[in-house]
């Protein structure tokens, strides 16, 4: 199992974690060892499912278990998962998180599902390379992300979820067709500043897909009545016109009062587009979708400003090799996004 690196360095490289491990044996027979725990691989148990999708099952799950009870497994649990120890966070909210997460994760004993996924096509036209990436979401710590692209939309699919939005959602969708000119650094620095530019382009965007839903019913009524002249269809910019329209980077500097888990972040970027984050209540309880500026640093790293939230989220791009991971088909890849969505709707 690959792991984020502890919160909140995100240019760290993945941590590689064995959950089991499997000793084939003559005759086509095979023997499976949990590695779950600090006292050594155990019995353990692994079935087929169906195509694409096993399971894992501890028999052991007393191996798992430590001397010093769940105090000393959260604390062991913290330590490796986190790289601190409990006296480390002062944020109560945040310690209210990661033993929502400790109690969450454990209880599944490495009894656990495994579903495959696909890395999503690329395309030259690409405002940059899609792939996974690591990103910070403040007190939930570390977690990774798909970012893809589709037409005149970017993706940003949870693969790793947290108690609020779990995983198969879109945390982040950008809308490549509106770009944002940002202040200068100066003017940059104010928030109020930067919420007016993104909050009229979300007003703009509110207006026209009002207008758009209207003519939708307006067109069903024309076409109960009979057909009338044929429209005209305007073609609109997708990414391969945001892909080109890559350009020197800008400074930039986060503005007051937006806080963000790590301040290592770039002091240029290429380009800002609006876009829309998910946020909800613990278990997924009101999702809603908020204005947003999606920022595009460089080939491997961009980042997002939740605008209500008024908090930064860093990324960057998983520079591990996955082989066998790419889609068949962009279909297949679609049929893989709408698949994990639906296993926490």
């Amino acid at each position: 199992m690959y792991l984020p690196p502890h919160d909140p360095h995100v240019d760290d490289p993945m941590r590689f974690k064995p959950l089991f491990r499997i000793h084939l044996m003559e005759r086509k027979s095979a023997t499976v060892e949990c590695m779950y725990g600090h006292r050594g691989p155990h019995n353990g148990h692994i079935q087929i499912v169906k195509k694409d999708e096993f399971s894992t099952k501890c028999n052991q799950t007393e191996h798992h278990r430590m001397s010093g009870g769940r105090q000393e497994e959260f604390r062991t649990w913290l330590r490796e998962e986190w790289g601190r120890t409990l006296e480390d966070i002062f944020h109560e909210h945040m310690q209210e998180l990661i033993l929502m997460k400790f109690i969450y994760t454990s209880q599944y004993d490495n009894c656990l599902t495994y579903r495959r996924i696909y890395l999503p096509p690329s395309h030259p036209d690409d405002l940059i390379r899609p792939g996974l990436f690591k990103g910070t979401y403040g007190s939930h710590g570390l977690e990774i992300v798909m970012l893809s692209f589709h037409g005149k939309h970017a993706r940003a699919t949870k693969i790793t979820g947290d108690p609020n939005i779990p995983a198969g959602q879109q945390t982040v969708e950008i809308d490549l067709t509106r770009r944002i000119e940002l202040p200068d650094v100066e003017n940059l620095c104010n928030f109020n500043e930067l919420s007016r530019i993104v909050l009229e382009v979300h007003e703009q965007v509110r207006q026209e897909q009002q207008q758009q839903q209207q003519q939708q019913q307006e067109d069903r009524t024309e076409d109960d009545e009979g057909a009338g002249p044929p429209t005209e269809k305007v073609r609109e910019p997708g990414n391969e016109e945001a892909a080109a329209l890559k350009e020197q980077p800008v400074q930039f500097v986060l503005p007051v009062g937006v806080s963000s888990r790590n301040e290592n972040y770039p002091r240029t970027c290429r380009m800002c587009f609006y876009g829309t984050g998910l946020i909800a209540g613990h278990g997924f309880t009101s999702p809603e979708r908020t204005p947003g500026v999606f920022i595009l640093f460089d080939d491997d790293r961009f980042g997002f400003i939740w605008l209500e939230l008024k908090s930064f989220s860093l990324y960057s791009r998983v520079q591990a090799t996955f082989r066998n991971a790419d889609a068949p088909s962009p279909q297949a890849f679609e049929e893989m996004l709408k698949n994990i969505q639906s296993l926490n709707s």
